[in-house]
């Protein structure tokens, strides 16, 4: 049985696309820590890759970026960072620093139980317990509504009254079909209920939540009462669990889950429940009259309400908000606003392969490929591959993203659409009433966002310089790292194996006085002229123009701007009598040409002889490393003297 560094645990609402980029990005940060990980994804497909107890006992800590319950207290006594799974994907160098920081916190079982209880911010909190029972709700319920409300539409195909015995229009196979279809969509509400407090107390929570679902449904409170009864199951049980503490596990253990919390808890939440149906009902019914009428009187401002919520977040609570609404009114046979819902979430996708179609060379090769992936995508309904592009220039390209979802959104209803299946994308065109029409709204949204995504994109190269081969020392091993800091060293670029043997260290370069911190300057190119001169004054070079002039040229052939405030300039030339290292501290930041488009404040510059029989090389390798680690680049941001600094890059 391998034993693995690190375990973790991916999960969102829908189990498709966050759930697996989460898991990538977590994969790929221990590949370039050289850690182990094992991930375990909660998909819709179920659990895959699941972690034994063997595997959970040898681990050092555990993360978990999910939206929905994973069942956390496994992990019991280990160290444990909690999170949504949207943090997995922007920022999985962060909580793998937390994880393995001596002080990470320490997960008890039943730790979000107590939170919640007791409104202890701890290990995840109340409000992420209050998302994620929320999300662990909708991603059980999704799988119900697509069955049930395509089985439904598909029942149309003989007749909009074909269920019906009393029509011209009656087929008894189409009836059946709609009978298990409306069957099925009516554990809307329970299913959500359900496993709302399912993730809030475990199995009692669950018993406890259909059934307060289902007096919801029979009240007509809708997904909103399947919301409220969820917590309010989930609060019971945990309620009866803390008051019938005193009665030892040993000999009540069975009675209470099996007699006590299903008999008391269904009771008094269900009484509850009860009570709050009548004033429930009346706040569903006055939404889901106010929504129909925003669809007639003003689809112009409905579109654009729909098209922002789910362009905002791509998939997430936002987003799923405005899809529980279309399914819900989609159970009551409106199938207007379902349209809208759709249009708006298929738009974006479709918008990146455009943009990348539009402007190649404003993207990377693996944005292109991206791209092209994202036409597949958006067309089946998954919204999740737009979250690249929108988090790259968030400001800007969220944006325009609305614009494209809210065009095809107001499109969709001023011509009344009609959409009769709550997912699927363009494979359920032929239940569209107007399939066509309906395509040419979506790809026009779409080619708004496409345009505008594409002159940023545009507009952030011509000015940062970001070429099309650009990439992120965040994600390279030490070769790959050398090779993007000097490229016209990248065939001779040492492996990683001589790195290691060589005698190269960078303490062996670098001196006390080659560390200057609060230099001012007002360019990038008065900064290299400073630096330059600095080589002169300390003896390593004898000509600060010719150096000076080094810099310049190396800068042309490619920005040596890197990322997080930081630039490696370098300069190889005839006038240089030795290997050395300088490092430089600015007052204020300068503009550079950057991966992640910031401005730089700390340069660490090579100079080089011209004949140095590659040994360069080892000290730019190893550089390259050091600048992969985040633990490295806060000791160096930190720093505060020029021994500090010394002695980093002498450890």
């Amino acid at each position: 049985m391998a034993n693995y560094d690190l375990i973790a645990a991916t999960g969102c609402a829908t189990g498709i696309a966050h759930t697996y980029m989460a898991e990538e990005a977590l994969e790929q940060e221990a590949k370039r820590r050289g850690l182990t990980i094992k991930v375990e994804t909660h998909g819709q497909t179920g659990v895959d890759d699941p972690l034994t107890q063997e595997e959970i006992d040898n681990a050092r800590a555990v993360i978990i970026a999910s939206d929905i319950d994973v069942d956390a207290d496994r992990f019991a006594g280990m160290p444990l960072i909690m999170v949504p799974v949207a943090a997995g994907i922007r920022d999985p160098g962060k909580l793998f620093d937390e994880a393995l920081a001596k002080d990470a916190p320490i997960y008890k079982a039943n730790q979000s139980a107590k939170a919640a209880a007791t409104g202890n911010t701890q290990g995840g909190g109340l409000g992420h317990l209050i998302y994620t029972s929320l999300m662990n709700g909708v991603s059980h319920m999704l799988p119900v509504v697509v069955a049930g409300g395509v089985l439904t539409a598909i029942s149309f195909f003989w007749g909009i009254y074909s269920a019906d015995p009393k029509s011209d229009q009656f087929n008894a196979f189409a009836a059946m079909l709609n009978s298990i279809g409306g069957t099925t969509m009516g554990l809307m509400v329970p299913v959500l209920c359900a496993y709302i407090g399912e993730a809030i107390a475990k199995r009692s929570g669950l018993i406890v939540g259909f059934a307060v679902g289902m007096i919801a449904l029979n009240g007509g409170t809708g997904f909103l009462g399947g919301i409220v009864g969820g917590y309010i199951a989930g609060a019971v049980v945990i309620l009866l669990q803390y008051l019938l503490k005193p009665l030892p596990d040993k000999e009540f253990r069975g009675l209470k889950a099996i007699f006590l919390y299903p008999v008391l808890g269904v009771f008094i939440a269900g009484v509850i429940m009860w009570v709050i149906t009548k004033p429930m009902a009346g706040i569903n019914t006055g939404m889901m009259s106010f929504l129909k009428g925003m669809q007639n009187s003003d689809p112009i401002i409905l579109g654009l309400i729909v098209g922002i919520m789910c362009a905002s977040d791509f998939g997430g609570p936002i987003n799923k908000a405005a899809y529980l609404t279309g399914t819900a009114l989609l159970a009551q046979g409106n199938t207007l606003f379902m349209a809208g819902v759709s249009a708006a979430c298929i738009a974006p996708p479709i918008a990146t392969g455009i943009a990348v179609l539009l402007n190649p060379k404003a993207y990377t090769k693996d944005d292109r490929s991206a791209g092209y992936v994202n036409f597949l995508l958006g067309s089946t309904h998954i919204t999740e591959g737009a979250i690249p592009f929108a988090a790259k220039n968030p400001l800007l390209n969220i944006p325009s993203f609305m614009l494209g979802s809210a065009i095809a959104s107001i499109l969709t209803y001023m011509s009344r659409i009609k959409v009769p299946a709550p997912h699927g994308g363009f494979i359920i065109l032929p239940l569209v009433n107007h399939p066509i029409l309906w395509v040419v709204y979506i790809l026009i949204g779409a080619a708004a966002s496409g345009v505008l995504l594409a002159l940023i994109a545009g507009h952030s190269a011509k000015k940062h310089g970001v070429s099309q081969n650009s990439v992120s020392l965040a994600g390279l091993t030490g070769d790959e790292a050398v090779a993007a800091i000097a490229p016209e060293a990248a065939t001779a670029a040492p492996s990683d194996a001589e790195a290691t043997n060589a005698d190269n260290n960078l303490g062996d370069i670098l001196t006390a006085d080659d560390v200057v911190l609060n230099v001012q300057a007002a360019t990038r190119d008065d900064a290299l002229h400073q630096l330059a001169e600095l080589a002169v004054r300390n003896g390593i070079a004898a000509d600060a123009e010719a150096v000076y002039q080094k810099y310049l040229h190396r800068e042309s052939e490619g920005s040596t701007g890197m990322e997080q405030g930081i630039a490696i300039p370098h300069a190889q030339d005839a006038t240089i009598n030795r290997s050395a290292m300088l490092v430089v501290r600015l007052q204020q930041p300068v503009e550079w040409q950057t991966f992640d488009n910031q401005p730089v404040d700390t340069l660490i510059s090579f100079l080089i002889p011209e004949h140095d029989n590659g040994a360069h090389l080892h000290y730019l390798s190893n550089t390259a490393k050091l600048l992969t680690h985040q633990s490295f680049i806060k000791q160096l941001k930190a720093a505060h003297t020029p021994m500090q600094i010394l002695t980093l890059f002498k450890e």
